[in-house]
């Protein structure tokens, strides 16, 4: 199942008459990149957090919502294993604030940028009879790798995640830290075939890389890092499957990459395995490598009962 987000986004891409030269990297990925003289060139990306749906400002103080959607774009960053440079951030106020209560929000913008040395360096403002909406415009450049898509996972490679999933609504959503210094030293590393943050959830999000990868993929149940808050909810697999906002790493890498990562971990923050990238369609008998039904993205139970994997996480529209 194709999310409503992933479908405009997919039909948005269809009508761009972007030059691929200029523009190695366009719409449908994490970032945007855009070629510069020289062989230089930089990423852009955007995100828009709303009160009432990205967070709520009746429970939580406007510094930690400006912190969030730092957090938010930084988190693109590292799912390209780029370095951030800086932000401009537009924000819309409601009627009801002042002075005091945006010096606040820009106090939690700027303390968001800080550890990865992103600065804020312009925006806009406005006002209007509604909640709180902030724009956060972030620009990167490549570390010592390329930037890594979403689309080139191969059959063969392992699926990793970093940290551990689930349970984002406990306040994980809130204070989480972007994985920006964990994805630059996976990538180098191992050689990052194809990598997304996890925003919409892994069901979700598993589904993107398969789907712009054309692959399939085998996850294992019991090989999911379940969050504390996960495991405090009826059903913990659902929630780190669905979720959402866990914004750890979802990516793939060539099996011997991944015995480099296990043997000599790049950085303090844990990597799983949680399963195997497979062919697109199923292979003819006596064909070696990994097989799943055509498209088939799956999870492999407890029971050892193999199911689809429905992209059941956030929906955008």
């Amino acid at each position: 199942m194709t999310s409503a987000e992933d479908k405009i986004t997919a039909w948005f891409a269809a009508q761009s008459t972007a030059d691929s030269a200029r523009f190695p990297i366009g719409i449908g990925d994490d970032m945007a990149q855009v070629a510069l003289s020289g062989g230089a060139s930089v990423l852009i990306t955007t995100d828009m957090l709303l009160d009432g749906v990205h967070f709520d400002l009746s429970q939580i103080g406007i510094e930690k919502a400006g912190r969030k959607a730092m957090a938010v774009s930084l988190s693109d960053c590292a799912a390209m294993a780029t370095v951030p440079i800086c932000a401009v951030v537009s924000v819309a106020l409601p009627s009801d604030f002042g002075s005091a209560e945006l010096k606040e929000l820009h106090a939690g913008i700027v303390r968001g940028g800080e550890p990865f040395g992103c600065a804020l360096v312009g925006g806009d403002i406005t006002s209007w009879q509604n909640p709180l909406a902030i724009s956060v415009a972030m620009l990167s450049r490549p570390g010592d790798t390329l930037p890594v898509r979403r689309d080139g996972a191969r059959p063969g490679d392992v699926v990793c995640v970093t940290g551990s999933l689930g349970g984002s609504m406990h306040g994980r959503h809130l204070d989480f830290t972007p994985r920006v210094n964990e994805a630059l030293a996976i990538a180098k590393a191992a050689g990052i075939n194809a990598m997304i943050d996890l925003s919409d959830g892994l069901s979700t999000d598993l589904n993107r890389i398969c789907r712009m990868s054309k692959v399939g993929a085998l996850i294992e149940a019991d090989k999911i890092p379940l969050s504390d808050d996960a495991r405090k909810s009826k059903d913990p697999l659902a929630s780190a499957l669905n979720d959402g906002e866990d914004f750890e790493l979802l990516f793939t890498v060539t099996g011997e990459d991944y015995d480099r990562l296990k043997s000599s971990p790049p950085h303090s923050t844990p990597i799983t395995k949680i399963g195997t990238v497979t062919y697109l369609e199923a292979r003819q008998i006596g064909e070696t490598g990994p097989t799943a039904k055509s498209g088939a993205v799956q999870i492999r139970m407890a029971d050892g009962k193999t199911r689809d994997l429905v992209a059941r996480g956030y929906d955008h529209l």
